[in-house]
């Protein structure tokens, strides 16, 4: 199960922040925290559904913040997730999910520019076990490489890959690498966003990521 006549296995690579562990509130009051850290200009209540329909770049360039700051912005936002990783949570789903694609012989990783101390805290010893391999500490718009090296640590392949997320950003590294591209509407970009940036296939519901890879096995 899980491998092609190549013997090589099929390989599910899922987004942190957004995707499985739910961390819009969170993140929303954590930028705004930056921002003023820095004198950058903080996010209204009101402005939260207009930036989910920007990119990353998009929303940044909002914000005001120029992009050579966004390394220090990216370990500012690293450190605030370290210190409230205790309010922070996996979506009710992931267990479930997990455990369905390993029963079936895919491989499970997480890509992520959080870091792995902070993942592994959020999703508890018992969901980070069904994690084969992680790409964590991702420049914010430099998934691609961690992705690469996920592939190939895994023994995969990038035409048996499956990348999963919720921002253009992820659709865009899938795509660099020509690997598949799963766009959920349950995280921080608008499903429209989403569409428009051509993910191989958008999904609105957990149970669509299974139906995906069933047809992958």
């Amino acid at each position: 199960m899980g491998e092609s006549c190549m013997g090589n296995r099929v390989l599910a690579i899922f987004d942190f922040d957004g995707t499985i562990a739910d961390s819009g509130a969170w993140f929303a009051g954590a930028l705004n925290e930056v921002a003023r850290q820095n004198g950058f200009r903080e996010v209204a209540a009101d402005q939260h559904d207009t930036l989910r329909g920007l990119s990353t770049r998009e929303i940044f360039a909002h914000l005001g913040i120029p992009s050579w700051k966004l390394p220090l912005i990216v370990r500012q936002l690293r450190a605030l997730a370290a210190r409230d990783a205790g309010q922070i949570s996996a979506f009710p789903w992931v267990p479930e999910v997990l455990a369905a694609l390993r029963s079936r012989g895919v491989a499970v990783a997480i890509v992520s520019s959080n870091t792995k101390a902070n993942i592994l805290r959020v999703l508890g010893r018992e969901v980070a076990a069904m994690i084969d391999h992680f790409g964590t500490g991702a420049p914010l718009f430099g998934k691609t490489a961690k992705i690469n090296a996920v592939i190939n640590r895994s023994g995969s392949v990038a035409a048996l890959t499956t990348s999963i997320g919720d921002e253009v950003r992820d659709i865009e590294a899938a795509r660099a690498l020509g690997v598949n591209s799963l766009a959920v509407t349950w995280g921080y970009a608008t499903a429209a966003a989403l569409e428009a940036a051509q993910p191989t296939r958008l999904v609105r519901a957990p149970d669509e990521l299974l139906d995906w890879f069933a047809q992958k096995l």
